[in-house]
């Protein structure tokens, strides 16, 4: 495939992730607004929202499969346009089952178009013989920020109805255009894993049981920083305020400060790969982020809070993008969906365990096993080091 033609493809893929993001954010920004529409007690919401995780797990190792037999491309574009018509979807539900209904087609959706496109990016970044796997996270680390930023402007002035409508039809604007760009082209196939007659495109190195048990060791890497993002997202701002005496203000800021730092470090992913190669990229980024969280978390003080926080960020940062590229190379499309399924799981058992050890220790002691978790990466890392190669 010509360069040029590369170059393209890459800002195709580059415009599913920010879409992503931006959808998705776009979504959770209206959460407490459809909790009151629906009159949902705390639990009954809980309950409903597990339809988006549920949803997304269920689809996930199937969606691996319609890649392999479909093509990544195809599969993009379908699942980003049911992911664009079902955000409309929820401001429509009365009652928390319904709710919960429709977030487990949304959720579907949500985990077919990030294993689809995932497989889209790793097929291009082994054309390309680039580490530029960060620059699309990256993209749609940004995305949820742009989401989740008009979704606060407009929240006051459109109703969740109104709201979550328009970024559907946006949705299907931006897969209209970007779309057809896929679908013109066929993912690209380096020379080295052109595939033989009946066999699947990076089914050799995970043929093995060893291939297939590093893909799963891949996964894990995924899970640890996952975990560390939904234990962010959920209890972050709850530490700095209940433990560290934090306004509600500087308290919101926390996870402000480890997103930021999280879509810097993608932005500067693919130097620092170019620069360090994979396995030294997995365990520096799980050594930064272990010792990030220690101070996150144990910090006496909110300014030090802040910048363990935005530490851990930028630790975490291309621990996933270089998880799922590298089970991407060695098993194809299956692959992928194994480590984003792991990584799902990781963010959906980070906030409970975290409950839990709250309220078994206490919530710094809590937050400490976001750091034990990186530094299980890094030792990963450690081990895997010829495995990851450059």
């Amino acid at each position: 495939m010509p360069g040029r033609s590369l170059v393209t493809l890459r800002a195709a893929i580059t415009a599913f992730f920010t879409l992503d993001g931006f959808l998705f954010a776009g979504w959770v920004v209206r959460i407490p607004d459809i909790k009151h529409q629906t009159h949902a007690s705390a639990g009954a919401l809980g309950l409903a929202l597990l339809g988006v995780s549920a949803g997304a797990v269920l689809t996930m190792t199937l969606t691996g499969r319609l890649c392999r037999r479909y093509g990544s491309h195809p599969v993009t574009v379908v699942c980003m346009v049911v992911l664009a018509l079902s955000v409309a979807l929820p401001p429509l539900t009365r009652s928390a089952p319904v709710l919960g209904a429709v977030l487990l087609l949304f959720g579907a959706a949500y985990g077919g178009v990030n294993v689809a496109f995932n497989s889209a990016a790793v097929d291009l970044v082994a054309a390309l013989r680039k580490p530029i796997m960060p620059s699309f996270h990256a993209a749609f680390s940004l995305g949820g920020m742009v989401g989740a930023g008009l979704g606060g402007l407009v929240a006051g002035v459109l109703s969740p109805a109104r709201h979550l409508l328009a970024l559907s039809v946006i949705g299907l604007l931006v897969t209209a255009v970007a779309g057809r760009i896929l679908l013109r082209h066929e993912p690209p196939v380096p020379p080295e894993r052109t595939p033989a007659p009946g066999a699947e495109q990076g089914g050799g190195a995970a043929g093995s049981p060893g291939g297939r048990g590093l893909v799963v060791v891949l996964g894990l890497v995924a899970l640890c920083t996952a975990y560390g993002e939904g234990a962010m997202a959920d209890w972050g701002a709850l530490h700095l305020q209940q433990d560290l005496a934090a306004s509600p203000g500087t308290a919101a800021a926390g996870y402000a400060c480890f997103a930021l730092a999280m879509t810097v470090g993608r932005l500067t992913g693919s130097a620092l790969l170019g620069r360090l190669g994979r396995a030294r990229t997995v365990i520096a980024g799980g050594t930064v982020a272990a010792a990030g969280m220690l101070l996150g978390s144990l910090a006496p003080s909110v300014g030090a809070a802040l910048a363990g926080f935005a530490v851990t960020g930028l630790g975490l940062a291309n621990l996933f993008p270089v998880a799922v590229e590298r089970a991407g190379a060695l098993a194809g499309p299956s692959g992928v969906a194994v480590a984003s399924t792991l990584g799902y799981g990781g963010m959906l058992l980070g906030p409970p365990a975290i409950g839990f050890m709250a309220d078994w220790f206490s919530l710094p002691a809590a937050l400490t096993s976001v750091a034990a978790l990186a530094a299980v990466a890094a030792v990963i890392g450690v081990t895997t080091r010829r495995a990851l190669g450059r």
